[in-house]
């Protein structure tokens, strides 16, 4: 049986446009989608206040609705909804080890640059065992008229699963991938104070490409018919896959799986293009 493609729906608009991204992505998969709506409320018992059958019933409604939606516009298409009745982190971060994939709606950009993902969407990507994709409301088309698929490699420690997930998603939608790592001059101590290297700008550049080029090697093989494209730049790594988001349909960064049972893995250079991509993010783990 296949797995289906989840996504987290409430009545936001951001909720709307990562269920039609989902219901996208489920196709390519040959997979069906099932709506997830969490609300720690459905599992407590009626008071005087509210009722739990209300409760329940509103957020069916709200499903059916969602799932109307897409099924007329995207016929043939399975779509089922299901309640979670737990508070909205741990509920979907469980919910998503039963999927390929989950999807979530963040905020569009605001006044406020560097605070565009709720709490939620930033607790699920840190946590859950399966990839989420982070999907901003209101996004224009790239004008790039090639589908490009950008994935984020540190040269270092080239990450298997990271690159495989962007390998696949890059077959699925026929597109090119680019694959991006960002470095940074190693500073040295001078008169004025930290400052770098120039002069051996190019001899390291030369390293990291070559570096590059050794790590996607055997992902050309594997992929034959995928054009790859290797973009070495300097500015680290956040920088380079923000400033690459422009033209890209999605972004696929990595997090390390959680040890110890606590806390969020989500790295600097996954955080900060989560919150800065314009392109929907894909956090997917790994250990």
């Amino acid at each position: 049986m296949t797995r289906p493609v989840l996504a987290a729906v409430d009545a936001s608009v951001r909720s709307r446009a990562a269920a039609h991204w989902a219901a996208q992505e489920a196709g390519r998969r040959g997979a069906p989608l099932r709506l997830l709506h969490a609300w720690p409320y459905l599992g407590r018992k009626a008071n005087d206040l509210v009722k739990a059958e209300d409760l329940e019933s509103g957020a069916r409604s709200m499903l059916g609705d969602v799932a109307k939606e897409l099924a007329a516009a995207y016929p043939g298409l399975e779509v089922t909804g299901e309640l979670v009745p737990d508070a909205a982190i741990d509920g979907l971060t469980a919910a998503a080890e039963q999927g390929q994939l989950l999807v979530i709606g963040t905020r569009g950009l605001g006044g406020f640059r560097g605070l565009l993902v709720g709490s939620v969407s930033l607790g699920v990507a840190g946590r859950s065992a399966a990839p989420v994709v982070l999907v901003r409301e209101g996004r224009p088309e790239p004008q790039s008229h090639e589908p490009e698929v950008t994935v984020g490699l540190d040269a270092l420690a080239p990450d298997d699963a990271v690159l495989e997930f962007a390998f696949q998603e890059a077959q699925l939608r026929d597109a090119r991938v680019r694959v991006v790592h960002g470095w940074e001059l190693p500073p040295v101590y001078g008169y004025a104070g930290w400052i770098p290297v120039e002069t051996e700008q190019q001899e390291l550049g030369a390293l990291a490409v070559g570096m590059v080029a050794e790590a996607v090697a055997p992902w050309r093989q594997k992929y034959p018919r995928t054009l790859v494209l290797e973009d070495v730049r300097t500015g680290g790594g956040a920088a380079a896959l923000v400033e690459a988001s422009e033209q890209s349909d999605l972004v696929v960064v990595g997090r390390r799986r959680r040890t110890l049972g606590l806390g969020s893995k989500l790295g600097s250079v996954a955080h900060a293009v989560i919150h800065h991509a314009q392109a929907p993010v894909a956090v997917v783990p790994h250990d």
